[in-house]
């Protein structure tokens, strides 16, 4: 078994924002120079020596965990972000 990275998490993450047209980053400046939330990106937290997928849900910069796992190690957040994909597509299809 190959080890799971940080980068290999953010390719997986990079691919849910376009797979769901969301914005690629979590936070962006506006023309004030002031930090923006950009509701609807995923992106990873680290804590607590593991890993979790959160999904910016308010323009003050809240959070859901749309897997509600909490913070796992990489290898099973690969893991189930491989199968949310996996949902997206089967319900694309359905």
């Amino acid at each position: 078994m190959n080890r799971v990275t940080l980068n290999n998490l953010q390719a997986v993450i990079d691919r849910l924002n376009r797979e769901t047209d969301s914005p690629a980053e979590p936070y962006v400046r506006d023309a004030d120079g002031k930090l923006r939330a950009q509701i609807g990106n995923f992106h990873l937290s680290r804590a607590y020596g593991g890993y979790a997928l959160h999904r910016m849900v308010t323009e003050g910069g809240g959070v859901s965990s749309p897997l509600s796992t909490g913070h796992i190690p990489a290898r099973e957040l690969m893991n189930r972000m491989h199968a949310y994909l996996a949902g997206l597509d089967a319900a694309r299809r359905a």
